[in-house]
């Protein structure tokens, strides 16, 4: 009751919304520069764009310091401290997950990247400008949340084409490809994508129980 009544008279800082927009804004370029490494397949190449993606995740985890940081020094947020640390938590998440991926596809350096890998890449830029949607929404909650009901299930249906996409290619891996070592790193490689799309879906698992709360 005390907390209630003070929150009337103090306003609820909404610095958060910014630096969440920022921290979505790193996931959908680092999603875009994942998709451009898998045109070329030069150890060079691969390793320029890894270096880039791996620039963007550092510049991630800066932010989420900085969110982190900002929850300690603020007396009255938009929403509990614990679902604005979840949700920028989440979001980091697929930033290190796309750079898992590209450091894998430098490492191991395999012969190409098959179009299911490609597919899966697209799948992670596109639930990427959803989170960004998502986030350049999340201030007007409590006015309308259908839209972002919408990205919430929309990331959802993306992981499951994610998940079609990975099975029928592991199948046709395990069948197909007489070469171990090849068999391994692309495996490895397509997992790292599809837990991508996995991590994206849990930003909407988040995003829904914030909904539930406060809509």
């Amino acid at each position: 009751m005390k907390n209630s009544l003070l929150s009337r008279f103090i306003p609820k800082q909404n610095k958060f919304f910014p630096l969440l927009n920022q921290l979505s804004q790193i996931v959908l370029n680092a999603s875009r520069l994942l998709i451009d490494s898998m045109e070329y397949d030069t150890p060079e190449k691969r390793q320029e764009f890894y270096h880039n993606i791996k620039a963007l995740e550092k510049e991630g985890d800066q932010m989420i310091q900085r969110i982190f940081m900002e929850l300690g020094q603020t007396f009255i947020t938009p929403f509990d401290r614990e679902d604005i640390h979840d949700l920028a938590s989440s979001i980091d998440d697929v930033v290190d997950r796309i750079h898992s991926a590209s450091k894998r596809i430098a490492i191991y350096n395999p012969y190409t990247i098959s179009s299911s890998g490609k597919k899966l890449a697209i799948l992670i830029l596109q639930g990427a400008s959803l989170i960004c949607k998502a986030m350049n929404n999340l201030e007007a909650l409590n006015k309308d949340s259908s839209k972002l009901k919408d990205y919430c299930s929309q990331l959802h249906e993306i992981e499951n084409r994610a998940d079609e996409v990975y099975e029928l290619f592991i199948m046709q891996l395990f069948n197909e490809e007489m070469n171990g070592i090849e068999l391994i790193k692309t495996k490895e490689i397509m997992q790292e994508l599809e837990k991508t799309t996995d991590a994206a879906d849990h930003v909407g698992k988040v995003l829904k129980n914030i909904i539930v709360k406060y809509a």
